[in-house]
């Protein structure tokens, strides 16, 4: 399980950087079209936003599988032994609740909602169904990403269990 994980950050990471220098492509050309040629390009602005939106998202889920996260540990400093285990449990529950009913389940209803309604984006044509799917994609990684530590916490803390008798 862990050599997949180690798998899919290669592959998160490679695929983040190729989205980001996608991203950067499209901005410096929307400059030099605006302000040197004189004549925006529409395209690479709505392309631009919408790889806003994926290099964001997955660059999340990357950052959960890193364990690079934001987070706020104060609580977590403080705490020992079990009492911290437990917290970092409650805490991968509550991660793994986010990414999957919010992300996934939010996410996918709005994408399957929005390609259903056949709401297209005005320069790309690009069904807005599929700019929408990051964020199911991100949550489905993210949750795989929680539930691979989580499983880790849960036999570490049985093995420190067991070895403490």
């Amino acid at each position: 399980m862990e050599k997949t994980a180690r798998l899919v950050n290669q592959f998160l990471a490679w695929f983040s950087v190729i989205l980001s220098v996608v991203l950067v492509i499209c901005v410096v050309w929307q400059v030099i079209s605006r302000y040197v040629l004189g004549a925006p390009s529409i395209v690479t602005d709505e392309l631009a936003r919408f790889l806003f939106m994926w290099v964001g998202l997955i660059g999340a889920a990357y950052a959960t599988g890193a364990k690079r996260h934001l987070a706020i540990d104060l609580l977590l400093l403080k705490l020992k032994n079990t009492k911290k285990q437990l917290l970092e449990i409650v805490i991968l529950l509550t991660m793994c609740f986010f990414a999957g009913y919010i992300l996934i389940y939010g996410g996918s209803q709005l994408a399957w909602d929005t390609h259903i309604s056949g709401q297209v984006s005005p320069s790309l044509q690009i069904d807005m169904g599929l700019v929408y799917l990051c964020l199911p994609v991100s949550g489905g990684l993210m949750l795989f990403y929680l539930i691979v530590e989580l499983i880790q916490k849960l036999t570490s803390n049985s093995n420190n269990l067991t070895s403490k008798d």
